[in-house]
């Protein structure tokens, strides 16, 4: 079998790295070069030589009998399946575009419709799990498509991730991993503000944390992100640009469905005033600190 995997990024490197160590014949494609070297050499330590770089998505996707997508974006992930060189300029009839990133329904309804064109099957299969469980190998995969086609593809699935799960029609996996990912931003907002107020009253930062994590607010971001606030590093693993363009999508799928979210609305200003006052590429819970800055306290353990 012969993937192309285009994006090679915080999530879709280690995704690929495992695949390679699989054995998989792989042909790459990112537009850094370091980043397709480094799964190359990850697949002949692992002894798999058959692994090859390409200069476009079309040339990663030429020949391939799946192709996998991690990119940042709709945008992007629309240019790059619809250009001259993109990926459905090079998948042959009857290969499998399964797109592992977060997108829109918008955008998964015409790039979805331009693979049918060309008789290539689509499957929309974001992640969760993090950076970690890139590299783990144990991420949660959520896919909308055809159940036939998700079968014949789910022993590759199964490389990159633990927890797959065949959700329903096309657009479904998009849907769930949206609906899901936005917790995540809300919870850390709602937590920098249970922390502040106990602070601001004279509990300690660190007696705070503990105490939330052994309460009955107690959640998986209390746990991995509490630390990262404390700490003061506000945790690397993720881009506050990409924070603030996962609540994007989720204000888009909202008005879609015709969902009233206020909570989410006002969190995605919240992002949105940290992206422009800090950077696309800080840590993502950088959005603590607008709290910090204006309560003009820091959260920390000493």
């Amino acid at each position: 079998m012969r993937i192309a995997f285009i994006g090679l990024g915080n999530m879709g490197g280690p995704m690929a790295s495992n695949l390679a160590r699989a054995g998989y014949e792989l042909a790459l494609f990112d537009l850094d070069s370091n980043k397709v070297d480094a799964v190359r050499a990850t697949g002949a330590a692992a002894g798999n030589h058959a692994i090859s770089s390409a200069t476009t998505a079309a040339e990663a996707a030429s020949g391939a009998d799946i192709a996998f997508t991690s990119l940042p974006n709709p945008k992007i992930i629309e240019a790059v399946a619809l250009s001259e060189q993109g990926i459905l300029a090079g998948l042959p009839k009857a290969s499998v575009w399964i797109d592992l990133s977060t997108n829109n329904l918008e955008c998964e309804r015409r790039i979805r419709a331009a693979a049918t064109d060309r008789e290539i099957a689509f499957l929309d299969a974001p992640v969760t799990g993090g950076i970690e469980g890139a590299a783990a190998g144990t991420l949660m995969i959520m896919v909308g498509g055809d159940k036939h086609v998700f079968a014949r593809c789910k022993p590759v699935l199964e490389k990159i991730g633990n927890r797959i799960m065949h959700l329903g029609p096309h657009g479904a996996g998009y849907v769930a991993k949206i609906s899901q990912v936005v917790l995540c931003y809300l919870n850390s907002v709602a937590l920098s503000e249970a922390l502040m107020l106990g602070v601001m009253g004279g509990v300690p930062a660190a007696t705070m944390l503990g105490i939330i994590q052994g309460s009955t607010g107690a959640s998986y971001v209390a746990d991995r992100y509490g630390p990262a606030i404390l700490d003061g590093s506000y945790d690397h693993g993720f881009a506050l640009g990409l924070a603030h363009k996962d609540l994007v999508l989720t204000l888009e799928l909202a008005r879609t469905v015709g969902a009233t979210l206020p909570m989410c609305e006002q969190v995605e200003a919240i992002y949105k005033k940290a992206v422009d006052q800090y950077g696309f590429d800080q840590n993502h819970l950088m959005a603590v600190k607008l709290l910090e800055e204006q309560n003009g306290t820091f959260l920390r353990s000493i």
